[in-house]
This record gives C-alpha cells, structure tokens and sequence, in this order.
C-alpha cells in the first residue's frame, strides 16, 4: 500500500468527466487498425481456404466470369429464377430455374442450371414473413437466412427448435429449422486509451488489459474512476462491475470483463497518430524517458518523465509513489495507458490519475505505476 504524505500541491485535479464529483472519468477511443497487404490476404486465403497464391488467381478469375453473368440471367429468367451461387467445385455459376424448358439459356450463357421448387421470389416473400414477424419470434430464434444451395429459407434456433417452428408455422412461412450449437453474440476489443463509460454517469479512459491466474479478465484502471462503481462499458458493449478499487492512497482499479463478447487485446490506440501498438511488458518508467499516453479526450500525446515516487494531493486526498511527466491530459483521459515511446510494440508503465494545465498550453500529469496495480490484485498484463 501507498504511504499518504500530507504534503499540499495545490491545483491539480483529478481528470474525469461527466458526474457531479470533483474528478474525472474515462474517455473515449476509436478502433484503429492497419491496411491489408497483398502478402497478408494471401497468407488469409492460403491458412483459411487452403489455396496456393496460383489457385487463389484460378479462384478470382472464375469468380470474375461467374458472377458477370448473373444480373443478365437474373433479369433474362424472371418469375423463374431460383436465385444463384458460385460453385468452388465446378468454377462455374450455378442458377436455380423453377422450369425445366429455361435449363437451355442458363447453359448457353455459361453458367449450371440447377431446377428447383422455389423461386427467389418465393423465397424472398417467405423472408419477408419472418421479418414481419419478427416481434413475436421466441427467443430460441437466432436468425434466418435464404440458403441457395437447398433452395429453402433457413430459421437458425438455439435450443428449443420446436419452438421456432412453432413460430414460423403460425406466420405461415415455409421454412427449414436448424439448430445451432451456440448463440450468436458480437465481438468488440478492449483496447487500452479507449471510452469506458459507468452507468455512475461518468466517462474515464481505458488501461490495460490483466489476467487472473485462474483466466479471469480485468481491466486496470483508475482508482478514482473505479470508486464511481456501476455497471461499466466500453465501444462495443458491456464490460463488468467493479472487483477492487483504491482511492486515494493509491489511484487503481480493477474492472471486471465478465462480456464473453469483449476479447481483451494487448493493444494501445494511438487515435490519429498511427496503428495501435501492442504491449509487450510493464516497467516502472525512468526520469527523462521518453513517453506517451492514450486517453479518449485528448487520444494520444507524448512527454518525458520528471520524477519517480511523488505525491500528489488532490481534493480527496493524497496519492503517494506517482509518476510526474510533462505530458498533457484532459477530463475524460483518466485511467489511460500511459506507455514507453514506440510505433509498433511499447511496455506498460502507468494509469493516468490527474494533473494541472490542458493539451492546448501544456500541462503537468501525474501516473500510478501500472506494476504496482497489478501485484496489488495479483494480475499480470495481456500483452502481444
């Protein structure tokens, strides 16, 4: 535990937004990410689809030819097209015909004619149904979708199958049930810098990602942030409630990731300064070393180190053993990453608390040691 000196530094605040206390809360991040290479998609191709950079160009060229023909047949067939689909095997477009006496134009044109019951109308006034049922369906439903391929409409269910056909039968849609092993969800990441908001009221900054020995997940954070409680959320979705939190004393917490759908990343946003750069390790930070920090206000500014072990006084009181830079930060950027200088990978060193001065004038900015949140709970850093 941090010692508190009853030394006044007059001025400084803590730096998180929107509640009615005197300090700050997290701010927001914008996802950010690198472009594709060549080299990268056909890396993709070959790991996923298992083609060679030769059969990959096969691959295009024939999908190039297939779908140019479909609007042509699409339109040509009318009332009788079945709607159509590349078949990988074969290299070719294969179009659904509801009459067998339109087989001769889909094979002139090039493509496999395949004849089946419905058309894509049918089909698509079938959709239509289950959409506008879509207030009523049980919550088994999972979705549903047109499958070319067995010229049905699909309705996914979780569970209780009967159910959902239950519910398709009611609305008068024909349809083919199928059960699936999991409920879908989204993924988002939680990456370091970005938007956490609580359901306090209040806004602070993302810091790192930590794991438990036992694979709980956490993100680290402010203390002052963490003493808000509630419910907390990130740019994709909820995190979790609040594990532990220390403030004043200290200034850290822990959140925990309880979301399956939130993948906890290694990551840091630089904003509009690059690609987010990955973190490979946490350090305590040495006096005239060059630093940034990533917060959702102000994204991503840089600085050196002024001193290790200070004491900050804020209104609530004291924090002892801080990290001093000249680095600027605003309301909204606490419990930010704060990081070793680098563009691609960059060791963990502190927590944004609080501080005095803006990202317009300049300003002084005070950083718990991350090293020091993360025995406190016994955690250790995603990193990579």
């Amino acid at each position: 535990m941090k010692r508190t000196h009853l030394v006044r530094l007059g001025g400084y605040a803590l730096l998180a937004v929107g509640t009615a206390v005197t300090f700050a809360a997290p701010a927001n991040a914008a996802p950010a990410g690198g472009t594709s290479t060549s080299s990268a998609i056909q890396d993709a191709l070959q790991r996923d689809l298992g083609l060679s950079p030769q059969q990959a160009q096969v691959r295009f060229q024939q999908e190039r030819v297939a779908f140019s023909k479909e609007t042509t047949l699409r339109i040509q067939l009318g009332e009788a097209y079945g709607g159509s689909r590349f078949d990988a095997a074969s290299g070719k477009l294969v179009v659904g015909v509801t009459d067998v006496g339109r087989v001769a134009e889909v094979t002139s044109a090039g493509a496999v004619a395949e004849v089946v019951q419905h058309s894509a109308a049918e089909l698509g006034a079938t959709q239509s149904k289950l959409e506008q049922g879509n207030a009523s369906a049980p919550k088994s439903v999972t979705g549903w979708y047109t499958d070319v391929a067995t010229n049905s409409v699909v309705v996914e269910a979780y569970g209780n199958d009967a159910a959902a056909a239950s519910w398709a039968k009611s609305l008068g849609a024909d349809v083919r049930v199928v059960r699936v092993a999991q409920q879908p969800r989204t993924f988002w990441n939680v990456i370091g810098g970005q938007a956490i908001t609580t359901t306090a009221g209040a806004r602070c900054s993302a810091g790192f990602n930590a794991r438990s020995s036992s694979g709980a997940r956490y993100v680290i954070d402010a203390g002052h942030c963490g003493n808000l409680g509630g419910t907390w959320s990130g740019t994709g979705g909820t995190l979790g409630t609040v594990f532990r939190s220390s403030f004043p004393g200290n200034d850290y917490s822990a959140i925990n990731v309880s979301s399956s759908s939130a993948v906890s990343t290694g990551l840091v946003d630089r904003y509009s300064s690059g690609s987010d750069v990955r973190v490979t390790g946490s350090s305590g930070g040495s006096v005239g070393q060059a630093v940034c920090r990533s917060g959702s206000t102000t994204g991503w500014h840089c600085g050196t180190i002024n001193a290790l072990n200070t004491t900050v006084t804020y209104q609530q009181g004291s924090v002892g053993q801080m990290i001093r830079t000249n680095v600027c930060a605003e309301p909204g950027d606490s419990g930010g990453s704060l990081v070793s200088n680098g563009t691609s990978t960059v060791t963990a060193i502190g927590l944004t608390s609080g501080g005095s001065g803006n990202c317009s004038s300049g300003g002084t900015t005070f950083f718990q040691p991350v090293n020091e949140a993360l025995s406190a709970y016994g955690l250790s850093l995603v990193t990579g």
